[in-house]
């Protein structure tokens, strides 16, 4: 945080709104993504739905319509036929369609581990239908299955072997699971594989492109809003905020900005001139007040020194610079407690002043003596006054020396 206070605020919203916009977008971007995913699974349920319930549909016809026929073409077989539908359905496609059953007659249709699980879950808890999205060697695939339910019209062949057609007692003798089939009872089902992990890479390339193309938008939306935000805001900020260490720095309040519009930086600019405006006027009447107290103690008789409340001097006139023996530009800035024989008492009398708000050596004419550049004591009469300027209270002591 140290090294990103001390960055100027055009970097700072530049790498704050970058963070955020791409925070934003990649979060955009994996949202449409699992969308994407979700969208896919559903059409993919969906399309193996449809495909289960065409295949039920027409088993459950040609069980109800046909009678000898199939005695004579075995393709006209209910179960037979359902398969070759669905072969023609799914013929060009990754679906991958398939009846299975637990009492399975064609070896083709024997159920894998995952099938016989949900057989067994339909026959015990009669479920309508179940999916479920495996992985088998690396890869994703959709499971779907559509359970088979017996009507009365499987039971001409798969009821009784005494009430069941010729041809189907030479195929199955008596005693075979293919017979005693209960109205209602699950028999199968039908069994759809969709590969999902073309499809998913599908999503992943889409995302990748919808990344670069959205990114390079991102980008110039990202410049362009910062190139009007810098030169909207920042700038004049920026400006401001120089100017005003500039002035802090040359004490100049002549300092001047534009103001372009009557926006909140435009009033902010306003204001900034105002200030500066008055500064300056407040600046010239206190340096035409110094002159006015320059000019004035230059022509009294009696040395006169004006100093902060630190003791540091700020004025004085020749009388003074030739009793301590200084030039006025060696004078200003020394401490006047440091030309006293007891400066500490003095320095206590303008503590007392500020917390007591008078003392006695401040307003009175009292006897001192004082010190030139050279060391030498002199005693001299001391009358304190106190004045105040813009910023702290002055003191100015006039100093008459005392003949002895």
């Amino acid at each position: 945080m140290t090294i990103f206070s001390r960055r100027s605020v055009n970097t700072k919203y530049n790498i704050v709104s970058s963070l955020l916009l791409v925070a934003l977008f990649m979060a955009l971007a994996y949202s449409n993504y699992l969308r994407a995913q979700s969208l896919i699974l559903k059409g993919a349920i969906d399309n193996a739905r449809i495909i289960s319930r065409q295949i039920i549909e027409t088993r459950d016809y040609l069980s109800k319509s046909v009678t000898s026929e199939p005695e004579h073409n075995e393709n006209l077989i209910p179960q037979v036929a359902a398969s070759r539908v669905a072969q023609q359905l799914t013929r060009g496609s990754n679906y991958y369609v398939r009846q299975v059953s637990l009492r399975y007659r064609n070896p083709d249709n024997r159920p894998d581990n995952f099938e016989t699980i949900q057989l067994t879950t339909f026959r015990d808890v009669k479920a309508v239908e179940t999916w479920q999205v495996t992985m088998k060697k690396g890869e994703k695939s959709l499971r779907y299955l559509l359970p088979m339910v017996s009507d009365e019209s499987c039971l001409t062949c798969h009821g009784s072997y005494d009430t069941a057609p010729g041809f189907i007692q030479k195929r199955f003798p008596r005693g075979h699971f293919s017979y005693g089939y209960k109205v209602g009872e699950v028999i199968g089902a039908v069994s759809v594989s969709v590969p999902m992990e073309g499809l998913y890479r599908q999503i992943g390339a889409n995302l990748k492109r919808d990344i670069l193309y959205d990114g390079l938008v991102l980008l110039i939306f990202i410049t362009i809003s910062g190139w009007i935000i810098r030169r909207t805001i920042l700038t004049p900020v920026k400006a401001v905020a120089a100017s005003i260490a500039a002035v802090a720095h040359s004490g100049n309040f002549s300092e001047r900005l534009e103001q372009r519009g009557d926006d909140e930086i435009g009033k902010l600019i306003g204001s900034f001139n105002e200030l500066m405006a008055e500064l300056e006027r407040k600046t010239v009447q206190r340096v035409e007040s110094e002159d006015r107290y320059r000019n004035f103690i230059e022509i009294a008789q009696s040395p006169i020194v004006t100093f902060m409340s630190d003791g540091k001097i700020v004025i004085s006139n020749q009388k003074a610079e030739k009793m301590f023996g200084l030039t006025k530009q060696e004078l200003l800035g020394q401490s006047i407690f440091d030309f006293m024989e007891h400066g500490e008492e003095l320095q206590r009398a303008v503590e007392e002043y500020f917390s007591a708000g008078s003392s006695n050596l401040i307003g009175t004419a009292t006897r001192q003596k004082v010190r030139d550049v050279c060391g030498k004591l002199f005693e001299v009469e001391m009358v304190i006054s106190v004045s105040q300027s813009d910023q702290s209270p002055m003191f100015s002591a006039i100093l008459r020396a005392v003949k002895e």
